[in-house]
């Protein structure tokens, strides 16, 4: 964010803000209408490709990728105060199960977050199967 306002980056902040106070409302803007606003993550954390989990490594190479593609908007977020991963397919947050540890930074909380949405799409478990399975033409 450019110009004045006390912008911390990412150096700044409890990586567990949104797990320890679910309701999140820290500007005047999200007080008044009583909601969170959405994407809590730093846009400007551009993602350390040393921290790839090996399913990303693997995802990416199949895919004939350079860089994360479409995941670097990919960023761990939380649906009140539990971690999940915004899917824009279904329009709808997935939370992680609750006995997964979370990383203790937050680029490892985000590349977990993208072989998640990435395992998660392509399970059967995932509503556009059905929609595939129901529609397809060939």
């Amino acid at each position: 964010m450019a110009g004045k306002g006390g912008y911390k980056g990412s150096a700044g902040g409890d990586v567990d803000k949104y797990l320890k106070d679910a309701a999140g409302l820290d500007s005047a803007r999200e007080q008044e209408i009583g909601q969170h606003i959405g994407y809590r993550y730093d846009v400007n954390l551009v993602p350390d490709y040393d921290r790839l989990t090996p399913y990303l490594k693997e995802y990416m190479e199949f895919m004939g990728w350079d860089d994360l593609n479409w995941l670097e908007d990919v960023h761990m977020g939380y649906e009140a105060g539990e971690p999940a991963i915004f899917d824009r397919n279904i329009n709808g947050w997935v939370r992680l199960p609750k006995k997964m540890k979370l990383p203790d930074n937050q680029q490892d909380r985000d590349m977990l977050a993208r072989e998640l949405l990435v395992r998660f799409q392509t399970s059967a478990k995932h509503p556009l199967w059905d929609l595939n399975r129901a529609y397809r033409k060939f």
